[in-house]
């Protein structure tokens, strides 16, 4: 049985709202990846996720339409990059949650590959507690959630984007998608920034936001040449752990 709502027929989606109260959303980006991962590269993570998770939950969730583009302006100098304002963004999120709210659905979880999304859902949450206050709404990122996995391989100074652990889980998900004939190394060290790149990169203080032609040359924190598709399927699965964890509290709560 399909755990898709695309695609279930309006019956079934009526009795899915029964039978799985919880809908996933995967989103992502439409942005830049370095040389070596393609452009939907945080939607294919968050799908892929979101995927291994419903089918841990015994038919309690489904998966409903996804957002593939996110907020990428950071990432428009780039070529191929496409970005949503954030107002797009969450008008977006908003209109996916009044429709499946209008059908009975109440607890509503976006899974997102792309940090760029994580300021604008925050605000949306917010928004809903006054708008929606019945619905119960949730976020979540993906690589953060694995930090512990994530740390074993990366380098103490900068990684990140398409970089290490990026790339380990693109490897273990949809290595044809991933040309490491074309890897290479981005910036890994403050040392390799002016100084206010290095502001907008250091560890543990105040954040700011710049465009990553100031970061990276070839759009890339890091060394993907570094990534191992075993520590990218070990991160993968402390995600889906803790994500079905979380469903499934969810669920008795």
């Amino acid at each position: 049985m399909t755990r898709r709502l695309a695609e279930m027929t309006t019956v079934e989606a009526a009795a899915a709202v029964v039978d799985s109260p919880v809908v996933l959303l995967p989103a992502g980006a439409f942005e830049q990846h370095g040389p070596g991962l393609p452009l939907a590269t945080d939607l294919v993570r968050a799908e892929a996720v979101t995927d291994r998770v419903v089918a841990r939950l015994d038919g309690r969730a489904v998966i409903g339409p996804a957002l593939p583009v996110g907020v990428s302006p950071h990432h428009l100098a780039f070529a191929g990059t496409v970005s949503l304002s954030t107002a797009t963004f969450a008008a977006v999120v908003r209109e996916y949650v009044d429709g499946l709210y209008r059908h009975g659905w109440r607890k509503i979880l976006v899974v997102t590959g792309h940090g760029g999304n994580d300021a604008t859902l925050t605000a949306v949450a917010q928004d809903l507690l006054v708008t929606r206050p019945d619905l119960q709404f949730a976020w979540s990122p993906l690589t953060p959630l694995a930090a512990d996995v994530v740390a074993s391989a990366e380098p103490p100074e900068i990684s990140g984007h398409s970089g290490e652990a990026e790339t380990a889980q693109m490897l273990a998900l949809a290595p044809e998608l991933v040309h490491t004939d074309r890897m290479a190394a981005g910036t890994t060290r403050l040392s390799e920034l002016d100084a206010l790149g290095e502001l907008a990169r250091r560890r543990g203080g105040p954040k700011l936001t710049l465009s990553y032609e100031r970061l990276s040359g070839n759009g890339v924190l890091g060394d993907p040449r570094r990534a191992d598709p075993e520590h990218g399927e070990a991160i993968v699965e402390a995600i889906v752990t803790r994500i079905t964890d979380f469903v499934r509290a969810w669920l008795k709560a």
